[in-house]
């Protein structure tokens, strides 16, 4: 049997190299293979840091007999999500279609040209209430394809056809009615008592409260504001944050943020990073103090901590995740117990952190274990520091999660916007100095020559970026340009800008997924949606519009204003899954404004200016001038640092002094 997973770059496809399961990586080999043995092809789909993935695969995967019953009756393809969100996203379609449902493991039974007739997601190894075994259902497909074929190939027409008949995707410019609307329905699914929307689980919701923010800053609402401050503490207090480490995990399995999934991806610490970033700057400006701007200002510090110290790469980028699991268990390098405590600690500091942590005799996970939360401020914050010390230092002798080294565009970029903007407001030149560096390995290595989503150990993969990964990359380097004074990485979003304009445009107005001159799947994807991380329309509405702010292109504002339309149905109709999309509708609205700061980089003029509310206002700063459009026949005045504010084409006065900035 081949072992072909064993060259693969993915770390989640390396996990599988050693299963007695005959595994292709997909590709048009897997599926001439089964063309030739006129089977149908099984395809797994997961990731590196997915505990469920885990589960699956000991049970299953690595099960000789069921390994055996697949290589004899299937073509066996296992695909890395992160690697291919394409192929992803075209065949959750499908799963979702069929079940209700969706999540990884994701396990779907095609015909050999890759038609879906079977689908869904974990499968035991034994038959449970209402879920029959994995092999009993390998059994009745193989059983199907054999001796009911025409059954078979009628519902995989019908998938075929439900997959090909595309969304409309056209809409209007989100008004300010309708901005206000969407924030409306998101506070009638506000949780008042535990923070977030909806019932458990929770996932972070970013995006929303990156709107939210933004309608507020425009509305004044104040229930808008109660809700995001209430979302924004809890998730910081509770488990789902790491109180020793920084950092946060992928969800909450409960409504009080107290459960997590212990998985630590890095879309979600990037785009919670910029959200805290803001609300620091948001609580700042209307001069909330104490407590509320220390925690977000913590929250700020800690979260950028953690991803430098713990996913930065040897090639200056940032790995995708950490593992859930060590010790064969989820979440045992993160909890604790009573006993553990004491014997770190001392009885006195043990029994003060028992009360101020949360950890009952009983446990507030699993096996007498408690995650810990933080749900007052320390009454002796020295004590504090010396025991999250002590604990830290306990904690490094467990086994520590596995990582996910894979660099992923879109992801990385997300962590370069918000590490740029927080090293310049938070005065922190290491943020600066990491998301320079990793802008840099996206440009050298990921996208000349051709852009690619994913590298690891500084090696190039051959799978090319999708749409999510332009529009990130566009605001990342935009981003790094404002942070720096370097004009070269206005350049270069230009060059990625052009690219995502010319191969990703739907002759309706929206957006595909993937470029016009990449490997063509069963359909071509467009989701609008966001969902883990932003779509990659609305990803590409901040990038656009962030670049069309420097430049004055009315092209690049153009196809930003296309992309917000594309989604706007969906913004006004299901905004917790467009978010991203209605944050880039309070920026359109708003203008966005542009700030130029001429005569120093990172100094007060340049923070005050990146602390204004205006929604998605662009912020470029230069020490001695600039070829950039946006400083044309602008000078210091008097020697002084200065910002020029213009918004819609129409320009303030000039600004010398940064607390009249701060005032504006």
């Amino acid at each position: 049997m081949a072992n072909r997973l064993a060259q693969s770059q993915s770390p989640y496809l390396l996990q599988h190299a050693d299963n007695p399961v005959d595994w292709w990586e997909w590709g048009p080999e897997a599926l001439a293979e089964a063309e030739r043995l006129d089977r149908p092809i099984l395809l797994s789909v997961g990731y590196a840091a997915c505990h469920w993935c885990h589960v699956m695969a000991h049970e299953s995967f690595e099960d000789a007999s069921t390994a055996a019953y697949m290589n004899e009756h299937f073509v066996n393809v296992k695909v890395d999500r992160e690697e291919r969100p394409d192929i992803d996203a075209v065949y959750m379609r499908a799963t979702q279609a069929m079940t209700g449902q969706g999540g990884w493991p994701m396990t779907c039974i095609l015909t050999p040209t890759g038609e879906p007739f079977f689908a869904g997601t974990y499968f035991p190894p034994e038959p449970t209430a209402g879920h029959p075994a994995f092999s009993q259902i390998l059994q009745a497909l193989a059983d199907a394809w054999e001796n009911r074929r025409d059954e078979v190939m009628e519902s995989a027409g019908q998938v075929r056809d439900f997959l090909g008949a595309e969304d409309d995707l056209g809409g209007d410019p989100l008004s300010s009615a309708d901005l206000d609307e969407a924030a409306t329905a998101l506070l009638r699914q506000f949780d008042a008592e535990a923070g977030g929307f909806g019932a458990a689980p929770k996932f972070p919701p970013s995006m929303v409260l990156e709107f939210l923010l933004r309608q507020h800053t425009r509305s004044g609402d104040e229930q808008v504001w109660t809700a995001v401050g209430r979302t924004f503490e809890a998730m910081a207090r509770g488990g789902m944050y790491d109180q020793l480490g920084g950092g946060f995990a992928r969800y909450s399995v409960d409504r009080n943020w107290r459960v997590p999934h212990f998985e630590k991806m890095l879309y979600d610490n990037a785009l919670l990073l910029r959200a805290y970033l803001h609300l620091f700057r948001a609580l700042r400006a209307q001069g909330e103090g104490g407590a509320d701007v220390a925690l977000a200002e913590r929250v700020c510090h800690e979260t950028a901590d953690f991803m430098l110290r713990e996913l930065h790469t040897d090639e200056g980028g940032f790995a995708s995740a950490l593992d859930a699991d060590s010790d064969g268990h989820e979440g045992t390098y993160y909890v604790w117990n009573p006993h553990q405590l004491m014997k770190a600690l001392g009885t006195g500091d043990a029994a003060w952190a028992v009360q101020l942590l949360s950890v009952t005799g009983g446990g507030t996970f699993e096996r007498g274990l408690s995650t810990l939360q933080l749900l007052q401020d320390p009454d002796d914050p020295e004590r504090w520091a010396r025991v999250r010390e002590r604990l830290l230092e306990v904690r490094a002798e467990r086994t520590r999660p596995a990582r996910d080294d894979k660099v992923v565009s879109a992801w990385n970029a997300y962590a370069i916007t918000a590490l740029a903007e927080t090293g310049i407001l938070l005065e922190r030149p290491d943020l600066v100095e990491a998301a320079t560096a990793a802008a840099t390995l996206l440009w050298d290595l990921h996208i000349e020559p051709g852009f690619v989503r994913t590298s690891l150990g500084g090696v190039r993969s051959g799978h090319a970026a999708v749409l999510e990964d332009h529009g990130a990359v566009i605001e990342a380097f935009v981003a790094v340009l404002g942070a720096t004074d370097d004009d070269r990485w206005l350049d270069r979003a230009r060059h990625v800008a052009e690219r995502a304009i010319a191969h990703f445009r739907a002759e309706d107005g929206g957006w595909y997924d993937t470029a016009d001159d990449t490997e063509a799947l069963l359909v071509r994807p467009r989701d609008a949606a966001d969902n883990a991380h932003p779509s990659g329309a609305s990803a590409l509405a901040h990038g656009l519009l962030a670049l069309a702010a420097v430049t004055g292109d009315h092209e690049i504002r153009a196809a930003a204003t296309s992309c917000v339309e594309s989604a706007s149905a969906l913004a006004t109709g299901a905004p917790r899954f467009a978010g991203w999309t209605l944050a880039a509708g309070e920026a359109l609205l708003d203008g966005p404004a542009e700030v130029a700061v001429v005569g120093e980089v990172g100094g007060p003029m340049h923070r005050a200016a990146l602390g204004l509310l205006a929604p998605g206002a662009v912020v470029v700063a230069t020490r001695k001038g600039s070829s950039l459009p946006l400083f044309e026949g602008r000078e210091a005045i008097d020697g002084k640092a200065t910002a020029f504010v213009c918004r819609d084409f129409v320009c303030a006065l000039p600004v010398t002094d940064p607390e009249a900035l701060a005032r504006r």
